[in-house]
């Protein structure tokens, strides 16, 4: 199996300009290809990373990677099915996005050995310096309006609106390509389904302006059984910064994935062998209910993303809390663990009175009926039980002098904090 017919096994090819050439080209030598960031926000979450684990297939397979961060085309804006115009961030916004988004790059591709070491590039570099004059001469005078209002991307915003701003997107975009191409013999761009305008756009313009030809592969958009889509703009993103979404809320996420879309993630996520899957598949299948393969995504994605360390605290916190472990826990590993439950930041004068802490913190609706749950047994303190209606919280009940994790009944957990 060739890499090609490997990423399609794993369905990591949603659509190419010319597959019989780009096999070929892929078969027969090393290939210099690039992938796109924009820097929209400080971090980028799981959408972005199907293209770039796509990119590791292939520098594993022997081609040389480029990674572009676009400190040019971010201060732009790419209209790509949006609903509407974006907010324009400061340079200085998008100079520090660009930083942070390069140093999760670079924990995903290999930069420093091989002759196909992975190289770092930034299109403000080329863009920076060339004029507006000269921009239009030499690289709008390939694009026809009606050509560039045939995209997909733009024509559901003619509509309602679009700036020439966004409108010139697609031509900053190709320009990309064909800098790429020119400086470094790149020929080959990835990217999501929905770049395709954007992407073929810099394949028209090496055909036309330099009288090459480029090739295109996207990726598929990743959305589980039910058609919900990993990003940002869904509103439930999980990203891969570490202070936006902690590696055991990416373990959570990976854990708490769907059946029927466990093994399918196994194949694009993970590095595992398509062999490896296939066995996986087929223990997970004679007992679903013991979670195999969603526990092997978890460990895999989130070991591939925050390293090991990251994934046996995530795992160990996910166990503890499993068990009503709470003091075997620090407070920092249960910031974790419990970063979406509600917290109330205990005040000098609350009375801590089991009782009142549990009616002030919101955790029971009323004295009557948080006398009625500690006594009969739905009150836990750090994981103990506490039945004593004049029990009154102390210092020893502060885990690391920061916090008391209280939990009302099976799961309902609050976290007090000091």
């Amino acid at each position: 199996m060739n890499i090609f017919e490997e990423l399609k096994a794993r369905g990591l090819v949603f659509q190419t300009t010319d597959e019989e050439a780009l096999v070929k080209a892929l078969t027969e030598g090393q290939v210099s290809y690039y992938s796109g960031y924009d820097p929209t926000a400080d971090s980028l979450h799981l959408g972005h990373l199907v293209p770039i684990l796509v990119c590791r297939h292939l520098q594993l397979a022997g081609h040389k990677p480029y990674a572009l961060v676009g400190g040019a085309t971010g201060l732009i804006g790419d209209p790509s099915f949006k609903d509407a115009e974006r907010s324009l961030q400061t340079k200085e916004t998008v100079e520090d996005w660009v930083t942070k988004i390069q140093g999760q790059l670079s924990c995903f591709l290999n930069f420093e050995n091989g002759d196909n070491k992975a190289e770092m590039v930034n299109n403000y570099d080329w863009f920076g310096t060339i004029s507006f004059i000269d921009f239009l001469r030499d690289v709008g005078k390939y694009f026809t309006v009606n050509y560039m209002m045939s995209k997909d991307s733009v024509k559901k915003r003619i509509e309602t609106g679009i700036s020439y701003t966004e409108f010139a997107y697609q031509i900053m975009q190709g320009y990309d390509f064909y800098e790429l191409n020119r400086t470094h013999n790149v020929t080959l761009q990835i990217g999501g389904s929905d770049q395709w305008g954007n992407m073929t756009a810099g394949t028209e313009l090496l055909r036309r302006k330099a009288d090459k030809t480029g090739h295109v592969m996207t990726v598929p958009l990743i959305t589980d059984s039910t058609g919900k889509k990993f990003g940002k703009s869904e509103g439930n993103a999980v990203w891969l910064d570490a202070d936006k979404t902690s590696p055991y809320q990416m373990y959570q996420f990976w854990l708490n994935v769907m059946d029927d879309d466990a093994v399918r993630f196994l194949k694009i996520f993970t590095f595992l062998s398509l062999d490896e899957i296939a066995e996986i598949e087929e223990q997970f299948n004679a007992a679903r209910h013991e979670r195999l393969a969603q526990k092997i995504l978890a460990k895999e994605v989130v070991t591939l993303v925050h390293g090991e360390e990251a994934y046996m605290q995530a795992l160990n916190i996910t166990e503890q809390l499993f068990a009503g472990n709470i003091k075997n826990l620090s407070a920092k590993e249960l910031k974790q663990g419990l970063s979406n439950v509600p917290n109330y930041a205990v005040q000098a004068d609350d009375n801590l009175n089991i009782v009142d802490i549990l009616v002030t913190a919101g955790i029971s609706p009323s004295k009557r009926q948080a006398r009625e749950d500690v006594q009969n047994g739905a009150i836990y303190i750090n994981g103990e039980r506490v039945q004593d209606l004049d029990y009154s919280l102390s210092d020893s009940d502060k885990i690391d002098n920061e916090l008391t994790v209280i939990r009302r009944g099976k799961k309902k957990y609050s976290v007090l904090t000091y």
